[in-house]
């Protein structure tokens, strides 16, 4: 890559500030602006980054390379004078495929779900195991507190994004394919045909020496086998596969199994992820770095010391006047739903409430009876507005027709108003765990600060 300056357009995000951090790791001028300052923004600072509250088209410097992603429309003031400049405008996946072109092992984790949880795995037991990767991964990676770095190991990890289509721009030495599922169907309006075309247009159009990894557990996985060529390995728990786990044992604490690489034991790994799904993303992680010749027995001491990405099942405090345990998940899809309430069955008898709040109206339409289906496992679900994420509303799709149609409790406004009503119908020993990729993530901010304030008054 050249030495170019380069201006982010909604830099704060976690995929931009990632790659934000990454060039400016590595040296390069970086500048950019948002709606809003955050935690991010900060670090980037830091960094050395110039960064602007507020979109302005005096904010763009005259002689740079400027990176936007989908969400950024065309509108926006910096994106259109960077076209009356006749700069050159970079999709943030343009920019993520150029880095990883100067890297010399590129490992890229894809699929529905499991992406951030895979690369952030990844990331960390390289790093800890003294293998200076570089990474640039959709979340924080814990102890490492960071989504990016840009080191001098020869590993190079992503998350490679599905979501608009742009992961055919990528081309990574191993590619690993958690599951295919219908979602983002904004973008995939034909459902699963729509995603499993496009993945079998990006598989195919690999180097002829990448290998990839499928896990062949997954029923859209198995679709898309059928469908594409190269050097591919797979991986299970149930089926035949090059890469298993057995004697699989769910403890209180944590969760042993066996990984054997075509009938030949490679050594007992111990996580104390939750849930039957991290085995899953534990052994896709185990042999991905096994096919780059990593001695990833060496390292099963950081696959169990490994805690999750942030807002992944991720705990976010205990309120004091209630004895009530809170918890933050991402899972915005049925498919990611149900298995972080599969893996809350470990509280066994305590009650679980679950607050769900919608991503895009888009995605509830279209899924809305898996969306029912998978709530209803959970006997005390709580039902928020839906969280647009830009989109317009679409008329007769609400969080209170679909809390009605559940039979489940709404609770409208943000999350501020959430939290104070919720917070009266908590019991001792209650988990708590907001689900969802928008706003839900403040809730345990919110009834800390309400917990707070009734510790206070009784002091």
């Amino acid at each position: 890559m050249n030495k170019k300056k380069y201006h982010f357009i909604a830099i704060g995000g976690i995929g931009m500030s990632g790659l934000a951090k990454y060039l400016l790791e590595n040296g390069y001028e970086v500048s950019g602006s948002d709606i809003a300052d955050s935690k991010y923004v900060e670090k980037l600072r830091k960094l050395g980054a110039k960064v602007f509250i507020g979109h302005d088209e005096k904010n763009l410097p005259s002689d740079c390379v400027v990176v936007a992603s989908t969400a950024v429309r065309e509108d926006n003031p910096e994106l259109q004078k960077a076209r009356v400049l006749n700069l050159p405008v970079f999709h943030r996946s343009d920019l993520l495929a150029e880095i990883s072109r100067s890297e010399k092992c590129f490992i890229g984790f894809s699929g529905t779900h499991g992406k951030t949880t895979t690369s952030g795995l990844c990331s960390y037991v390289l790093e800890k195991g003294g293998l200076e990767p570089s990474f640039v991964d959709g979340g924080i990676v814990p102890e490492l507190n960071t989504n990016a770095q840009c080191k001098n190991g020869t590993h190079f990890v992503a998350e490679l994004d599905e979501s608009d289509g742009t992961i055919v721009k990528y081309s990574p030495n191993v590619l690993v394919v958690n599951n295919l599922e219908a979602d983002h169907l904004d973008f995939y309006k034909g459902g699963l045909p729509d995603v499993l075309a496009t993945f079998q247009k990006f598989i195919c159009s690999l180097k002829k020496d990448a290998r990839i990894l499928l896990n062949v557990d997954d029923s859209g996985v198995q679709q898309l086998r059928g469908r594409v060529y190269g050097d591919i390995y797979t991986y299970a728990l149930e089926n035949d596969a090059d890469f298993v786990a057995n004697n699989v044992n769910f403890g209180v604490d944590f969760t042993t199994f066996d990984v054997y690489y075509k009938n030949e034991f490679i050594s007992e790994f111990k996580i104390i992820l939750k849930g039957r799904h991290n085995v899953y993303n534990s052994l896709a992680v185990i042999a991905a770095l096994y096919l780059t010749g990593v001695d990833v027995a060496a390292l099963k001491e950081y696959f169990a010391a490994f805690t999750g990405m942030g807002r992944r099942f991720q705990f976010t405090g205990k309120l004091n006047s209630v004895n009530v345990e809170l918890y933050d998940d991402y899972a915005h899809h049925p498919t990611e739903i149900n298995a972080t309430l599969d893996a809350a069955k470990s509280f066994n008898e305590r009650r679980v409430i679950a607050v769900f709040q919608p991503h895009r109206y888009t995605r509830l339409q279209s899924l809305w009876n898996d969306f029912q289906n998978v709530l209803k496992s959970c006997e005390n679900v709580i039902v928020t507005d839906v969280y647009a994420a830009s989109e317009d509303k679409i008329e007769g799709v609400s969080g209170e027709k679909f809390a009605e149609q559940l039979g489940a409790k709404y609770i409208g406004g943000d999350m501020k108003n959430v939290a104070k009503e919720l917070f009266p119908m908590l019991k001792d020993g209650d988990v708590v765990i907001g689900l969802g990729a928008g706003t839900i993530t403040n809730l345990g901010k919110e009834l800390l600060a309400l917990d707070g304030e009734i510790v206070k008054v009784g002091n």
